[in-house]
């Protein structure tokens, strides 16, 4: 039987961890929040910085292979507290070679970009049969995808692929304000801010990959492959190119469509946001509405294209690193990316 680790993010200041026998307890001005078996968890993710761990709890998960994470409350990568990296040191060794090879790196990236691409087009070409095909714009986008996409298999070399992949995230970002249809004002988007989030709809993309590049971290770790070394991001130091790299398969049809649920069904609202200077950051009860519709999300069941089984997309994620491990110790002819419907 397959099981689904759950992640345990803590949002609220002040909270205080602890082991208790085999479980871990969050408390919040001494009241108990919450009790878990420790055999239930598969991370711990901390967001602020009033957020107390002992370190019989640290010691404890490490010994569990339960890894402990700060973040700040925008998303900010901190810090983080594990135990000693398991793995196939065979298959990362043969995964290094690999990132060092340029025809075997771009052989993976051709895959990853094309299914960001393709699952692009898919929301878009969603919107328009929701809306009748109304939208000019967003029609020429599709169309645009579509030409990229074909692109795809022609680039012989890894700087035109990511310049086919630039192109794609533009013509897709740049129709993204019409897939919002309610709470316009509120939630107007004009293009894809980062570092730092200049609207509301960025803070929220950016907090949503957040919480997806930690679970595709987590799980290439459990089939043994290193997150940090990847194929069509760059490696840079304490960066998880490989986990950036299949994050790429999901954000559109997971994180984007998550995003735009929470505003189309007014499940947040403007004044869950704050602005400071030109950053714009979520409160805490946004931060909660959307890692607890992020959880559930996770737990709805799809039919995988590749494998033809039912399964929660929380473990397609494994799936996909596994498959992805499976292709690079030469089991598979190709890296089946995942394509969304």
């Amino acid at each position: 039987m397959k099981h689904m680790l759950n992640t345990l993010y803590v949002t609220q200041p002040k909270s205080y961890l602890f082991k208790e026998g085999e479980t871990v307890v969050v408390k919040q001005e001494e009241k108990r929040v919450i009790q878990l078996p420790i055999h239930t968890i598969g991370q711990i993710v901390c967001f602020g910085f009033e957020i107390v761990v002992t370190p019989p709890l640290m010691e404890f998960c490490a010994a569990n292979s339960v890894s402990i994470a700060w973040l700040s409350d925008s998303g900010k990568f901190l810090g983080r507290v594990e135990g000693p990296i398991k793995g196939n040191v065979l298959l990362r060794r043969e995964q290094y070679r690999w990132a060092d090879n340029h025809d075997q790196a771009l052989a993976v990236a051709r895959c990853l970009v094309a299914a960001k691409i393709n699952n692009c087009r898919i929301n878009l070409q969603r919107f328009l049969r929701n809306q009748g095909g109304k939208s000019e714009e967003v029609s020429f986008a599709s169309d645009r995808l579509a030409h990229l996409l074909r692109q795809v298999e022609q680039s012989a070399d890894m700087e035109k692929l990511r310049g086919i992949e630039g192109e794609a995230a533009s013509a897709y970002f740049g129709v993204f304000d019409h897939l919002i249809l309610q709470q316009k004002e509120a939630f107007r988007f004009s293009g894809r801010t980062r570092r730092p989030p200049l609207d509301r709809v960025n803070a929220m993309l950016s907090f949503a990959y957040t919480l997806l590049t930690f679970d595709l971290r987590s799980a290439l770790e459990t089939v043994g492959l290193d997150p940090y070394v990847g194929f069509l991001h760059v490696d840079r130091p304490g960066r998880p190119s490989l986990a950036l790299d299949l994050v790429e398969e999901f954000r559109a049809p997971f994180a984007d469509r998550l995003v735009l649920s929470l505003i189309n069904l007014k499940q947040v609202q403007a004044e869950q946001f704050t602005i400071e200077g030109t950053e714009v950051r979520m409160s805490d009860e946004c931060r909660k509405t959307l890692i607890v519709a992020y959880q559930n999300r996770k737990k709805e069941c799809i039919v995988h294209p590749f494998l033809e089984e039912k399964m929660e997309i929380g473990l397609v994620f494994q799936t996909q690193a596994r498959l992805l491990a499976r292709f690079i110790r030469g089991d598979l002819d190709l890296y089946p990316a995942m394509i969304w419907k």
